[in-house]
């Protein structure tokens, strides 16, 4: 009596402690769904129906003969599906939760596919010895000849693997950073289990191997800050001054968008070859995505520099002479006659002068985005402006304010050129532009050949002083404005005197 109790109560107990197991997992489940954000689908579903089902096998004993042979099977099952779920718990609170809250960031995906590989290979291995009844030395030991296959076949994976851990211990990069690799500048996309991914400014991706990546010298541009020097060679004659060269590169690299003001770029003379002496441009940068850009904007400047300063760029060995075409330099004597004829200034020479005023002026070439002149500097020379557009600025405590768009006919920087006054303005070329500077030189025979054209520049300059400071435009009486006239006169008069020694 006494056992048939003890049966029908251990067959309620089994009969509510299956549907009772199976209800706690899903509850959890759901919890872990909604609260924790873990998804972990029908994989968890089936392990709660055979976590449910393991048990009561365990529990009811008796009268169940096929026990033996279901516990085997039902128990590497669990294993296999215990694997996935901490896994995927694996991922959630630790790959995605700890790192974001400790490290600001996502779990490198090479570290958690690793772990991910290690636990379903000790789970594949448990289950497998439970189900084959065999102990782990045993079944490695009956499998070792195909275990040496394959062993010799994955040497060049697990060769990768042991890198990509390397990589992750050492840290010698991580996405985002720019390496220097075969010679190509490449920004780090990816670390994977098998290999590292990058991209260059071309946007070409390249996918290394880790163990070529661990077994070559690593050149990290970003590590420890994204602010690293470049170095760019230039070549130029043997005659010209290398102080003379050194200031027009400086120029070039200083005024290139993206090069870094500090520390400013510097230049040496790193070498005296075959045909020309060997110049070196170190500058600053920051962004390596436009490293091409920004070396492209050094070239084109150093061009346009050398060219402005007549300082010859050579050809390697070889001396080749170009010559420009004639009916070139008429076109642009012809339009810088136009735009002398334009100009209130420039009218108050007669034909002879003009001629004589542009043959020695010296043609300069501006390339966009260049100076011109800068506010400040001291200058004695003027500026006409053949071809192309310019901005004038004008900085007034610390911030740049757009005057006025010179285009071609216009001139500036007079008052230089006639009292040696330092420049009011920065005038930065919008396009490529073709320009006649005019020096105090040049100028000056003019005003020693012609004094009275000395007080016709003394009363246009005060005429446009005045409408600079908008006394013409006021409403100021007549006698004022004519004292005013005549003191401006005077004193720009006494200027020219004493500038051009008259």
């Amino acid at each position: 009596m006494t056992a048939v109790l003890d049966a029908t109560q251990s067959g309620w107990f089994i009969a509510a402690l299956v549907p009772l197991t199976f209800v706690v997992l899903l509850w959890v489940g759901r919890w872990l769904k909604r609260r924790q954000g873990v998804r972990l689908g029908i994989i968890y579903q089936l392990f709660a129906v055979c976590t449910a089902l393991y048990l009561a096998a365990k529990i009811y004993h008796r009268n169940f003969p096929a026990r033996e042979r279901l516990l085997p099977p039902l128990t590497s099952v669990l294993v296999l599906l215990g694997a996935v779920i901490l896994i995927a718990l694996i991922k959630r609170f630790v790959w995605e939760l700890w790192f974001e809250r400790k490290r600001k960031g996502r779990a490198p995906k090479f570290l958690g596919e690793l772990v991910a590989l290690i636990i379903l290979f000790v789970a594949v291995v448990i289950a497998l010895q439970l189900l084959m009844q065999k102990s782990i030395p045993g079944l490695l030991a009956g499998s070792g000849i195909a275990a040496a296959i394959i062993g010799f076949a994955m040497q060049d994976l697990l060769g990768n693997i042991i890198a990509g851990i390397a990589i992750e211990v050492g840290k010698p990069f991580k996405p985002g950073d720019w390496l220097l690799v075969e010679g190509r500048r490449a920004e780090v996309i990816e670390v994977n289990w098998r290999s590292t991914r990058l991209r260059t400014n071309d946007d070409i991706c390249l996918d290394i191997p880790n163990k070529s990546i661990v077994g070559s010298t690593i050149t990290n541009l970003t590590y420890p800050t994204a602010q690293h020097a470049i170095r760019l060679e230039v070549r130029f004659d043997y005659y010209l001054s290398p102080s003379v060269v050194k200031d027009c590169m400086v120029r070039a690299a200083t005024h290139a968008p993206g090069v870094l003001p500090s520390p400013p770029p510097k230049v040496f003379l790193k070498a005296f070859g075959d045909s020309a002496i060997v110049y070196e441009i170190k500058f600053w940068i920051d962004n390596e995505a436009i490293f091409n850009d920004i070396v492209d904007a050094i070239r084109t400047n150093v061009w346009h520099e050398a060219e402005r300063n007549n300082l010859r760029i050579p050809f390697p060995i070889s001396t080749i002479q170009i010559e420009r075409p004639k009916g070139r330099q008429d076109d642009d004597l012809q339009q810088a006659r136009t735009a002398v004829s334009q100009q209130a200034f420039l009218q108050l020479l007669d034909k002879e002068q003009t001629e004589q005023l542009l043959k020695d002026a010296k043609l300069l070439r501006f390339g966009r985005g260049e100076v011109v002149i800068e506010q400040g500097e001291h200058g004695e020379s003027m500026f006409l402006l053949v071809k192309g557009e310019a901005n004038v600025l004008v900085t007034v405590d610390g911030h740049n304010s757009h005057v006025a768009t010179l285009k071609s006919g216009d001139y500036f920087g007079e008052m230089s050129l006639l009292t040696g006054e330092v420049r009011s303005a920065t005038v930065r070329a919008t396009q490529d532009c073709e320009m006649l500077e005019i020096e105090k030189e040049a100028f000056a025979g003019l005003l020693h050949e012609n004094e009275a054209l000395v007080e016709q520049l003394s009363e246009l300059l005060a005429k446009r002083r005045m409408e600079t400071e908008g006394i013409l435009a006021a409403n100021t009486e007549r006698a004022n404005m004519s004292a005013k006239r005549r003191e401006y006169t005077e004193g720009f008069l006494r200027k020219l005197y004493s500038f051009f020694e008259l």
